[in-house]
């Protein structure tokens, strides 16, 4: 709710293309729906014409607030409306009708981590069918309100969810199935091929070096380590084909080259063997694609809408532009030939590993 009231909500639904769920998923895009629900104005989200005829209502202040409120569960549940997730987000892994409700999760914080994170709590696994699911409180209500839908890899465990299969339920298998990979927008990876192709030219490698990557603190020695293995091997290759040239590397990092001044990257990019790619969010490439990306209104047409505002368009002033470097530096290194080096338990690396093995450029 914050970001919209700032205007800077982008819709993932925009980002990521959905349409490999659509027979199987009701979505309906935040703006539509708090809209709707809420009564609160959109149009300062709206970048085209189809979200701005969603829009309607009050835009003050505290009406966002009270809507924040009501999605959050902060005000308690409604019977019938809203039902508020009470289990806390921190000791609770969520599976999905495998036999261990009220089970110990494997991870439990030792005792260092308890003192240094100030931890005092256990994790234990929680059944979402059984707790949220028919003959629950939740039962009869219209939303659920978790306090956190993010999940990922965690010390042999999995964050908050650890759902990633059901052969009891074969709907919820397959939708699954679906979203184990959903690739980005088509505008995106067009931009991404169009940079290869047209600005590298040549086959390349890809390094994610990013600083604010939360695991790249805790693994850039390793990091580094592996990237210069890779050079080293490219180039035995090219010793051992007889052939000579540049090794083209495009770096996905937020490192501006300014300061690669005594490091290993600085290094790789006045060594005359390499030559050395970047996107920054201010090329036009990016920009023209940002413009496109909003245009095309994905989220909003992805999802649920009222019939009336479906064959309506209303005029509004556009908001700003998102940030999409990092979708489209993804795009570009899903096309990286000569491999990839990222860093260990990134889910942007683990992101562009999926892409790469679904194959999803193809030059």
């Amino acid at each position: 709710m914050q970001l919209l009231l700032d205007r800077r909500y982008v819709s993932m639904g925009d980002i990521v293309d959905l349409s490999p769920i659509e027979p199987m998923v009701r979505t309906i895009d935040f703006r539509v729906f708090v809209s709707l629900w809420c009564g609160v104005d959109m149009r300062k989200t709206c970048f085209s014409r189809l979200c701005c005829a969603v829009s309607g209502g009050s835009s003050r202040p505290d009406d966002y607030n009270k809507c924040r409120s009501l999605l959050s569960g902060l005000g308690g549940s409604e019977k019938g409306c809203v039902y508020h997730v009470h289990d806390d987000c921190r000791t609770t892994v969520w599976t999905y009708q495998q036999n261990d409700d009220g089970a110990f999760d494997q991870f439990q914080p030792d005792e260092e981590l308890k003192r240094r994170k100030k931890i005092s709590y256990v994790r234990r696994r929680r059944d979402m069918y059984k707790a949220l699911g028919p003959g629950s409180q939740a039962e009869d209500a219209t939303l659920l309100a978790f306090g956190t839908l993010f999940s990922g890899p965690y010390r042999g465990s999995e964050s908050y969810f650890d759902i990633h299969e059901s052969p009891k339920d074969q709907r919820v298998q397959r939708v699954l199935e679906k979203v184990e990979f959903l690739p980005f927008a088509p505008e995106i990876m067009a931009a991404g091929k169009e940079f290869a192709k047209n600005n590298i030219k040549e086959p390349f490698l890809c390094a994610q070096l990013r600083l604010l990557d939360g695991q790249f603190k805790n693994h850039w020695k390793a990091t580094f380590s592996a990237l210069k293995e890779k050079l080293e091997a490219i180039e035995l290759e090219i010793r051992r084909n007889m052939t000579s040239g540049l090794i083209h590397m495009f770096v996905m990092t937020d490192l501006p080259p300014t300061n690669w001044t005594n490091t290993f990257l600085g290094d790789v990019a006045t060594d005359e063997r390499y030559k050395l790619y970047t996107l920054k969010e201010s090329d036009d490439l990016v920009l023209q694609t940002a413009e496109r990306l909003m245009a095309a209104e994905h989220g909003i047409r992805s999802g649920f809408l009222q019939k009336i505002i479906e064959s309506t368009k209303k005029d509004c002033d556009p908001v700003q532009l998102p940030e999409i470097l990092l979708y489209i530096e993804e795009s570009v290194c899903s096309c990286a030939s000569l491999g990839f080096v990222g860093t260990a338990g990134s889910t942007i690396a683990g992101s562009i590993e999926t892409m790469r093995k679904n194959k999803v450029c193809k030059l």
